[in-house]
């Protein structure tokens, strides 16, 4: 009988990975490529040298001079040359990592959403003043030029913006932390509304190139896929197996360098693009078939194309399994390559050094595939190599959506990675043993908790990851809390202290500094500037709230940053009175984020005003957010929003008191904007069902007040500013789970609320209806018939927590206090402090300063 837990390959890579692979010493003391060659000189950061060095950027990297140089090429030049100053401090970071031998954190996700990375880099370096005078002494404008820079196409909502943060803290806290991903040629889609629908369109961004990446055709590593698993000796006589006949692709290295503020760390992101290993057929180019000549390439590379790519169909589905083991094999190899650049090391030693964050369920398969390295190319006995897996791995989970849940067929393992389904079934077959020898007879407990279902047709990848690692975190205090007591509860039973809460945070540097420049003055030139890199020092405004002249300040920067959102959104034809409340969604499109609970509301407040009823403020509605292309009745609530909103222009009273705009393509770009603009910030999912939130930070970082339910870290967040700085609503999670269990009836909700049977009335009866007969009946059906997420039940609530925000607002001391202390009390939601909380809790990973020392001549 072979022992499916003990193999190897039946030979070494044709491109096993290179010797010096990237911008850290191979070796030390190393030999020079040259011995003359020396480092040159670090960068000037003063104007003068920022301006020469644009000039020799124009001249010999961009080949354009004065007479021929675009705005492009300026904006491209500018930024090569605050990349030469960011290089000078890579090496610097990368170099004492390595003398260090520092334990280093390897950050898995298939989305970092970035956005533009310019002012960034600018901010934390600490020259924007320098740039900007020495742009302008040249006859340009550093803020027009930055617009020339496109969001980076890396991700589409809050797991990407999340992994975004997380780079920019872990450099801000000198971590040596790396994070690895997909160079999607391609990100998610542009959004294009048309007559009200979503229209997706290809987001090229990558179309001029991307200046800050750096590519390392060296990198190259093979990623294996389908073949078969083969038997045979070894040269010690004991049986193996060998995964054989595969199909390999190549995965080449792009890098980006990610600041810390004003510490000279310069961190790693490192992002695999898919290379085919024929680039051209020539054989059949010279029989004359030349699309079949570049057709392997073309289907290669097809793998880091685009983000997310339709799973409604068996080949979009293997596509996605294919680019979740793409990135992980390059990974995996990539980070054994560095690791064994010291020769002493061991394999057991690979947990001191090693730490692998697999952010949600994507990367699980890296579990396996480390199982594979270890066992097969390494041959580590199994139960070695499980215990250095479990010690490598630790898992944050994002969502308590069963649909989320990752489940894999085993027939498309079976197909693409036979060798990892063997792994993963001896996994499943270990654990439970392990779950019957401690439960015994508890057959239903087992079937429960296994990673491969009772079938065996069904691969859990959470359970896997659960399993598979030594650590399991939530991403706010509910979240975590619903994760051991409901879903994972038996998983959490047996692994006594695996779990563990770590609150998403966000940070400071983009999420205030750097897009509302205005309140970051006012808030450094009031506390001093250490709130940066401590958001707790944000607690210092608290003694200024009784401060009129403070309070007539913050009032006005808050005004201006409206009026420049309202113009702003005026050049996309999207007009907006900045003297109205701005009452702000912004975030994914779906059914449980319950912006359609938002459209009732606002149908609500149109029926007031045509029936005579409404007396209070004039308000502005701003939607934003994308809908998954397959999502239909996401995309139905997006034309509905439209829908809503012309019915209300076409009022002549309605008008005046309401205005509802949606704004397309929504990204980080559109978020800054929108975020120093908000006033009144909507967090409405159905609790139990958001695992953290970011936008809700984000809004109260920036002065917006929250009308939200006890979801995600909402609940956090009431905490931290109190129950009068806050309007709470709806149904508690422990609430919605009654009404669930017990049989919840929609019907029953609206059979005693006449203003929700109005405000449905006019969707299915009203001049919406009359204007798309039968458009909408998918939404009025889900509304009277299972309600899933509880919109009917929350309606009245909801509708009693915006009276009291009106009330508030309409006062307008009372309302900038609450302004004031939602933004002194976000230091518990700095990425920074959630950071650390993973360092020293989950990786022991401690940081390793460095200081860039300035050339005296």
């Amino acid at each position: 009988m072979i022992d499916l837990a003990f193999s190897m390959t039946d030979k070494k890579p044709e491109h096993s990975g290179p010797s010096t692979a990237d911008i850290e010493r191979d070796a030390d003391p190393r030999i020079p490529l040259s011995p003359t060659m020396r480092d040159p000189r670090p960068r000037g950061m003063d104007a003068a040298s920022i301006a020469e060095s644009f000039a020799l950027k124009m001249m010999y990297s961009i080949a354009r001079n004065e007479y021929t140089a675009t705005s492009l090429d300026t904006f491209h030049a500018v930024e090569l040359s605050l990349r030469d100053r960011i290089i000078d401090r890579w090496f610097l970071t990368q170099d004492a990592y390595y003398r260090h031998d520092a334990k280093r954190v390897y950050y898995l996700s298939l989305e970092f959403l970035l956005g533009r990375s310019f002012r960034s880099n600018l901010l934390n370096l600490g020259v924007t003043a320098e740039y900007t005078e020495a742009l302008k002494s040249m006859g340009f404008d550093l803020a027009q030029l930055e617009g020339e820079e496109p969001d980076a196409g890396l991700g589409n909502g809050g797991l990407g913006r999340l992994a975004a943060c997380f780079l920019d803290s872990a450099s801000t806290l000198a971590l040596p932390f790396y994070g690895y991903g997909i160079r999607y040629e391609y990100g998610i889609f542009r959004q294009q509304i048309e007559e009200g629908r979503q229209i997706e369109g290809p987001d090229n961004w990558l179309r001029y190139g991307n200046p800050w990446e750096v590519a390392r055709p060296d990198v190259f590593y093979p990623v294996k896929f389908y073949g078969r698993v083969d038997y045979l000796k070894d040269e010690t006589g004991r049986d193996r197996l060998t995964w054989v006949d595969t199909q390999d692709v190549y995965a080449m290295a792009y890098d980006m360098p990610i600041t810390g503020f004003r510490n000279d760390t310069v961190n790693s992101l490192r992002l695999w693009g898919a290379k085919s290993s024929r680039e051209f057929d020539l054989a059949q180019f010279n029989a004359g078939e030349y699309v079949a000549a570049v057709e392997d390439k073309t289907k290669t590379e097809n793998i880091s194309k685009v983000l997310y790519p339709p799973d409604d169909r068996y080949a979009g589905r293997e596509l996605r399994l294919k680019q979740q083991y793409f990135f992980v094999s390059a990974t995996i190899q990539d980070v054994i390559r560095r690791f064994m650049k010291r020769l002493h090391h061991r394999w057991e030693d690979l947990p001191d050094k090693v730490a692998i964050q697999l952010n949600d369920t994507h990367p699980a398969v890296a579990i396996p595939e480390l199982m594979r390295v270890l066992v097969d190319d390494q041959r580590v006995e199994w139960e070695d190599a499980w215990a250095i897996t479990q010690r490598v791995f630790a898992y944050t989970n994002h969502t308590v959506l069963p649909e989320a849940l990752e489940v894999w067929p085993t027939e498309i393992f079976q197909r693409l990675l036979p060798r990892h389904l063997q792994i993963i079934q001896e996994i499943d077959r270990r654990f439970r043993l392990a779950v019957s020898e401690r439960n015994p007879g508890d057959y239903e407990r087992v079937r429960r908790m296994a990673v491969i279902d009772d079938s065996g047709r069904s691969i859990r990848m959470t359970n896997l990851a659960i399993v598979g690692s030594h650590s399991v975190n939530g991403v706010a205090e509910l979240h975590t809390q619903i994760l051991k007591t409901t879903i994972f509860r038996d998983l959490h039973e047996f692994f006594p202290g695996r779990f563990n809460n770590k609150t998403n945070g966000i940070t400071p540097r983009r999420w205030l500094l750097q897009c509302n420049p205005r309140l970051a003055s006012l808030i450094t030139s009031s506390i001093g500037e250490g709130w940066i890199t401590d958001l707790d020092e944000l607690r210092r405004l608290e003694v200024l709230v009784d401060d009129e002249s403070f309070r007539g300040e913050w009032r006005a920067i808050k005004a201006a940053n409206k009026t420049d959102f309202a113009h702003w959104a005026a050049l996309q034809g999207i007009p907006i009175d900045p003297d109205t409340l701005f009452d702000c969604q912004v975030k994914r499109i779906h059914e449980y984020k319950r912006q359609l609970l938002n459209v009732l509301h606002v149908i609500a407040l149109y029926n007031r005003i045509v029936n005579g009823r409404y007396d209070e403020l004039p308000r502005t509605v701003i939607f934003a957010g994308k809908a998954a292309p397959s999502y239909q009745m996401a995309k139905l609530i997006i034309r509905l929003i439209h829908e809503v909103a012309a019915m209300v222009r076409s009022h002549p009273e309605a008008r005046k008191l309401l205005n509802i705009v949606f704004i397309p393509n929504y990204g980080v770009s559109c978020a800054e904007k929108i975020f120093p603009a908000t006033e009144l910030s909507e967090q409405i999912s159905t609790a139990g069902m958001e695992a953290s939130g970011t936008g809700n930070m984000k809004a109260c970082l920036n002065g917006a007040a929250t009308i939200g339910t006890l979801d995600g870290a909402n609940v956090e967040i009431l905490r931290e500013v109190g129950p009068e700085n806050i309007f709470i609503c709806g149904h508690t999670a422990e609430d919605i789970a009654v009404l669930r269990s017990s049989g919840y009836n929609a019907r029953e909700w609206i059979d005693r609320d006449p203003q929700l049977q109005e405000v449905i009335a006019t969707i299915s009866e009203g001049e919406i209806e009359r204007s798309h007969p039968g458009l909408f009946r998918p939404i009025v059906d889900g509304l009277l018939g299972q309600d899933p997420y509880f919109l009917c039940a929350d309606f009245s609530s909801y509708l009693a927590s915006h009276r009291l925000a009106e009330r508030a607002y309409l006062d307008r001391d009372a309302w900038t206090r609450i302004s004031i202390i939602n933004t002194a009390r976000m230091g518990l939601f700095s990425a920074d402090r959630t950071m650390r909380q993973y360092a020293s809790e989950i990786w022991s990973a401690i940081p390793v300063p460095v200081m860039l020392v300035p050339d005296k001549g």
